[in-house]
Formats: C-alpha cells, structure tokens, sequence
C-alpha cells in the first residue's frame, strides 16, 4: 500500500507550525458562516445510501476535474450507476495531482471515515464499500457528520421566496448546532434574464399579499421577506456579483425602468447598471437597519457552456473567473453608503487574484471604530480556496491590513463532507506564521500567536456575527 498522504503534520513544516496547529487550532470548533448545504437534509437528518450520494451528488469541482479527464456526462450527472460514477471518479483522482481537489479528497476520506489509503481505480471498490457500510450506521447521518466535525454554526443560503420551515423546524427542535439561513437576493435585481426577473416579482406578490404595481410596492414586499427572514433568524445576505454596481441614478430613474420591466422590457445597458445600483443600496440600507452582515461574492463570471446550461442548469461547473474592473465601482457603493453612516458590516469575496491588493486595501477605507475589522476581505474563494490562493489571501491581508481581524475560513459547499477545507486552511495558516518565527520575521511566543489562531479559527467569527453559538 502507497505511504499516506495525509499525516498529523501534513502541511506543517516546522516545529513552531506543529505547535501553533496541535495546540491551538486543531481544537477550535467550526463556526462555518457561508455555505450552500440543503437545509432540508439537515432537518430530515438524510442517510445517504452511498458515498456517491454524500460525495459528488452537486459537488461542481469535481463534475468539471471528472469532463477535463475525459469522462463522459453519463457517469458524472447521468443515469449511470453510482458505482459505476465512483470508479470513474476514482479514475480521475490520480490525475488531479496539483489540483486542490487531490489533497481534499485524501482530507475528506480520512475524516471521517479513517481511511489512508489513496484513492484510484486499484482502490475504488474497497473505498466505496466501506465508506458505504460506515454511511449506514446512525452516526454517520447528516448531523452525525457535523457533529464529528465540531460544527458550532453554520449558514445556509436562501432567496426570499424561500419558506425557511426547515430552519423553523430546526429551531423548534433545539437541534444543537446552530442552523441559520442568509439572505441572497440576486433574482430581484436580474435584469439580464427579464423572464425570470417577472416570475420573479409575480411570485414574491403572491408571497406577500402585494400587487406590485410599481417601484415602491416591489420594494415594501422585499422588506416584507427581509423581516421575515430576521423574525427566522437570518442576520446575513449574500451577493453574487460580476462585480460591484455603483452608477448614478436618481429615483425618477429607477421607477421608470422598474415599470419597462413589469412591461416586459427591454433595458439598455445603462438602464441595467442604474437598476443594480439602485437595489445593492436598497439591499444594504435593510441590512444596516436590522443589523445584519452583508457579504459581497465579486467576480465570477457564470454559465460559460450554453450546451450544458440548457441541460442541466446552474452551479454545474461551467463558471469561471470575470474580469471586469472592480475597484472604483466597489469604492463608490461602499462610500455612498459609509457617507449616510448606514454601511453594514461588510465582507468582500473577490474571485480574481489580480484584486486581492484591491480588496485587500479597500477594507481599510471604511473601518470606523465601532467594530474590530467591520469591513473584511473574505477568505479565498472558489477558484482560490487552494493552498496558493489561500497564503496569498493571508499574506496579503497580514501586509495591508490585520490578520489578527480575520474572520477566517468557510465552507461554501454544497457537500457535508467538505469540512476538512477548515483544516486545511487552518494547517495554511499554522505553517505561514510558524515559518516566519523560525526565520526571526515574528517573535517566538506562543500565547501571542496562539491567541490569534484560535481567533481566526473561530473566535473573530463568533464575536463579528450577529448569530449566538451554541
């Protein structure tokens, strides 16, 4: 059998590595603050049958490493069996040498269910039947697993027509781990799709009990879902932005292109950009209001392969990295809403490396004492949730700004399996601030910089949220 990949020190090259992760961050509990986990599994507590069901069922990177390895659509979101889908995933994971899904994978098998051995097709079926046969027992449900990995909280993501009974459920039960829903608006402001964007509105009408006639009626009925959404507990939103919407408008503007869209259009450009602006500070001033945390996603550039689109839909694993500038845009939303002293908390998420020194000084323009690190730079996302991607973010936020800050890492998964990522971003971190005392850039003591990992890991995120923790 091959040597382990994954040790007890994997990641961590010093001794002051192994130190500040054994003990200080391996302990720390998960506060996962993003993420796109169903909330109905977690309330139906869902046994899956097979690791396929609990592995790949909705996990985008891997469908696009399983397309890129020349595996037919068949075995990845077609019909064919589960096994069959697994040996051809298996297949693929020795090809994946240098991609981050080569460490996850090897993260995810040996927690929790304890497996060394490397994934391939000489061990795919021995892997499949086990994980399968410890799948079936009660510890391994959904909220078996979350309880294995030291979940606190978690944030699941919603748009507002969404009825939140399972959350409902969920609090009702006093299930032990926190289980709240973020606010993600986005269809109430997608003018690029005017058919969706009218279904959209007639829907949350319904919803509301509003004829939504106009401007101001459509928005007194996203108010009406926003405090519905805090009376549920939601105390974030999140947005999923090709990049920031700043432009000038006035509200003469705005309700005449809101009554073209009710008409069934078409908008212009420029009609476009007033529209997206004016909702972001909409949007805003009602998280500023009820004292909730914005988070802006920038930078994705989504559903790249019309052919698989009209397939399958979204979230397949046809986006990639937008490039669009950002900087002065982002600038202008935020300053016009830090100008009326209504700026959220905020967090900033870019998708393209080259705005990391962009978000990474942006965030400093808007703190204003009443919160340690008010305005954040998210951890690295998506494309950058990678070792690379994530000691950029961490050396770049650590020279621009406070590492000691930082709200740390989050999942933004759709699987339940995926919350090694926090132990590697935490073995990431260990290993930066670990090699910079060995080499005398940081001083050798370990109640300071212990301090500030276990911050990182999770106490910055429970004191930055408004969400209690179990």
């Amino acid at each position: 059998m091959a040597k382990p990949l994954i040790t007890d020190d994997f990641l961590l090259a010093s001794r002051t590595a192994r130190r500040l992760y054994h003990e200080h961050a391996a302990r720390m509990p998960i506060y996962d603050y993003h993420c796109h986990l169903p909330a109905d599994q977690i309330a139906q507590d869902r046994r899956f049958h097979n690791l396929i069901q609990a592995w790949l069922e909705g996990d985008h990177y891997k469908w696009r490493a399983m397309r890129t390895n020349g595996i037919d659509e068949h075995y990845i979101t077609g019909k064919a069996d589960d096994r069959q889908k697994f040996r051809k995933w298996a297949a693929t994971v020795p090809c994946c040498i240098g991609n981050p899904l080569y460490h996850w994978t090897a993260l995810e098998l040996r927690n929790p269910f304890g497996i060394t051995e490397p994934l391939g097709p000489d061990s795919a079926d021995r892997i499949y039947d086990h994980c399968n046969e410890m799948l079936a027992r009660p510890q391994f449900s959904v909220r078996g697993i979350l309880q294995r990995m030291n979940v606190k909280l978690l944030c699941t993501t919603e748009g507002p027509l969404d009825s939140l009974e399972h959350h409902e459920a969920l609090r009702r039960e006093g299930f032990g781990i926190a289980v709240h829903t973020a606010w993600r608006p986005d269809a109430a402001m997608n003018v690029d799709d005017l058919a969706s964007l009218d279904a959209f509105i007639d829907h949350l009408g319904m919803l509301t009990d509003i004829e939504i006639s106009n401007y101001h009626c459509f928005l007194e009925a996203l108010r009406k879902r926003h405090a519905y959404f805090h009376e549920h507990g939601c105390r974030l939103s999140d947005h999923g932005l090709d990049t920031a919407y700043a432009d000038s408008y006035t509200e003469k503007e705005v309700e005449r292109i809101f009554d073209k869209i009710l008409q069934g259009g078409p908008l212009d450009q420029a009609e476009k950009g007033k529209f997206k602006s004016a909702m972001m500070v909409e949007f805003a001033l009602m998280d500023y209001e009820a004292g909730w945390v914005q988070q802006l996603h920038i930078g994705a550039l989504r559903n790249n392969n019309t052919r698989l689109f009209k397939r399958l839909g979204p979230d397949i694993g046809c986006d990639s990295i937008g490039d669009l500038p950002v900087a002065r845009s982002l600038s202008r939303f935020l300053d016009r809403l830090d100008s009326r002293n209504e700026l959220p908390r905020t967090i900033l998420y870019n998708l393209n490396p080259a705005d990391n020194a962009v978000m990474a000084t942006m965030i400093g323009n808007f703190q204003d004492g009443s919160t340690p690190g008010k305005v954040q730079w998210g951890s690295a996302w998506w494309f950058l949730d990678q070792k690379d991607g994530m000691e950029a973010q961490i050396r770049m936020l650590a020279n621009m700004g406070l590492l000691s800050r930082f709200v740390g890492m989050l999942t933004d998964s759709r699987s339940f399996l995926s919350y090694p990522r926090h132990d590697y971003f935490r073995r990431i971190l260990c290993n930066l601030l670990g090699g910079d005392v060995e080499a005398g850039l940081l001083p050798d003591d370990m109640e300071l910089l212990g301090r500030m990992v276990e911050d990182i890991c999770f106490n910055n995120a429970r004191a930055y949220f408004p969400m209690a923790c179990p």
